[in-house]
């Protein structure tokens, strides 16, 4: 069984909610937060499978289509390829919040199908967030957590707590480590 690091999308790899960007219904308003490559770059040379996983509501709720989301994706990928560094797998909701449905964060769903198209041990991997909601999915899945990037005192039972994505990789690369003992 392979590990994997899952990471939201907005709060934790682009900016959200800043000077320069509110949300990201355009490829245009996305924007890499600083050393993000760079920490994904450190797990995929350490062996971890990094995943996206993302709630986007606004698909739902009328603000975009899936095609704009895609191209969002794509500009993600290659923003991160020019900087060397590379997402296997991308999951996402659609659906508006409080729809209902199985797949939207704090839900597991999302997590649980990529674990089981590559094959990844859960208990052994790491899910980060900057919400409650992405916190909450990890522990559901039975994953590691760790909150980055928090606009709140509270960590929600996180296993650890960073500023950022690139100040975490320290601690995820030890979860690798561990796990292979």
């Amino acid at each position: 069984m392979k590990q994997a690091v899952f990471l939201d999308r907005d709060g934790v790899i682009n900016e959200v909610l800043s000077k320069r960007v509110k949300f990201v219904n355009d490829a245009n308003d996305f924007h890499l937060l600083d050393g993000v490559a760079e920490a994904i770059r450190f797990f995929n040379k350490a062996g971890f499978l990094v995943f996206v996983v993302t709630n986007q509501g606004g698909i739902g709720l009328g603000y975009m289509k899936e095609k704009k989301l895609e191209r969002i994706h794509e500009k993600m990928e290659a923003d991160l390829k020019a900087q060397g560094a590379t997402i296997d797998d991308i999951a996402y909701c659609p659906h508006k919040p409080n729809e209902g449905c199985p797949c939207r964060k704090p839900k597991a769903y999302l997590l649980k199908k990529l674990a089981d198209k590559h094959h990844v041990d859960l208990p052994a991997s790491v899910m980060v967030g900057d919400r409650e909601p992405d916190i909450r999915a990890g522990q559901k899945a039975g994953c590691q957590t760790v909150l980055v990037h928090a606009r709140t005192e509270d960590d929600f039972q996180a296993d650890a707590r960073f500023p950022d994505l690139r100040a975490a990789v320290p601690w995820i690369i030890a979860q690798k480590r561990a796990a292979a003992r």
